[in-house]
């Protein structure tokens, strides 16, 4: 084999993986800029309240995700656009909690809402 037949050969070898290896590092750049919203639900003494329903809401698309908190409250949306704005709640038995806004001004990418629960007005 020649050096210039070599030379060709590695080249078709090498620019596939440079290009592959181009395309993942725009992904996990692309990745590392997604927000992450997160916290606890809680309720009116400040106590973990397992397995409520927190609503995240993009305001833009109107899109409605929903989340059951985990034992100890705890809640997490992940993947969310930062150039978004998101509207989130809390429900459980009836009792809900304000509606909390989180910004696309907001330069954070790990953000934390805590959501209070308050009682069913009767």
């Amino acid at each position: 084999m020649t050096i210039r037949r070599t030379s060709r050969l590695l080249a078709m070898l090498i620019l596939p993986l440079l290009a592959a290896s181009a395309v993942y590092a725009q992904g996990a750049k692309h990745e590392a800029q997604l927000k992450t919203v997160r916290g606890v639900v809680v309720d009116k003494s400040d106590n973990p309240v397992p397995t409520g329903v927190v609503f995240l809401k993009n305001v833009r698309t109107n899109q409605v995700r929903s989340y059951i908190a985990d034992n100890q409250g705890n809640y997490r949306f992940s993947g969310l656009d930062p150039n978004s704005d998101y509207e989130l709640h809390a429900e459980k038995d009836g009792a809900k909690s304000q509606t909390r806004n989180v910004s696309s001004f907001d330069s954070r990418m790990d953000i934390v809402v805590n959501l209070k629960l308050a009682p069913k007005k009767s």
